[in-house]
């Protein structure tokens, strides 16, 4: 049996996305984005000369904090798909791409969030669909650093693994924000 391992590595990503990740995303209001369920979670805040930043550390925290919505979402479009999509199809180096995550200002509300993710997922499917069957069997190259010599497939595996993993978080994050706030957000509109 031949089997395109091409196309059944980018609809593992492209269902999931469809049928459930992108469909969770749907009616995300501000306050469900920037949702702190505990003290000290990560998210992204707005900056005091305007914009928003991204909280973070050069290593991470051992335990690791609790990460909103908002930070989650961006960890997805801006880290895990923005910076393959930067160094794989726009060729920009890692180091370049980092300098850039200290000046750019983060997705500051649940539609830019959005906007932002949707684009970065778009422009990765894009570029894996132009790499082909031969193109997954390249090595990844220099953008990988330790991984440089693995194939490109499983590159696009660990992306796969890496959205489905952040998505069904989000999705767990909106299941919470609803039964916390279940009174607040079934309540009758105040009519005085």
């Amino acid at each position: 049996m031949d089997i395109d391992y091409h196309h059944e590595l980018l609809e593992q990503l492209q269902w999931y996305w469809k049928n459930q990740f992108r469909p969770r995303l749907d009616g995300l209001t501000d306050a469900e984005y920037f949702w702190e369920p505990v003290d000290g979670c990560w998210s992204i805040r707005p900056r005091e000369a305007g914009g928003f930043s991204c909280d973070w550390a050069p290593a991470e925290p051992s335990p690791p904090p609790v990460t909103t919505i908002a930070w989650r979402m961006a960890h997805i479009s801006v880290l895990v798909l923005g910076l393959r999509v930067a160094a794989h199809f726009d060729g920009i180096s890692q180091q370049e791409y980092g300098e850039r995550l200290q000046t750019m200002s983060w997705p500051g509300t649940a539609v830019d969030g959005i906007a932002t993710l949707d684009d970065a997922y778009q422009r990765w499917v894009a570029g894996v669909t132009a790499w082909g069957e031969r193109g997954l069997a390249e090595e990844c190259g220099e953008a990988e650093g330790p991984w440089a010599r693995h194939p490109r497939a499983s590159l696009v595996l660990h992306i796969n693994r890496e959205v489905i993993h952040h998505g069904a978080e989000i999705a767990a994050f909106r299941d919470l924000y609803r039964a916390a706030n279940a009174a607040e957000l079934t309540a009758p509109p105040n009519d005085t």
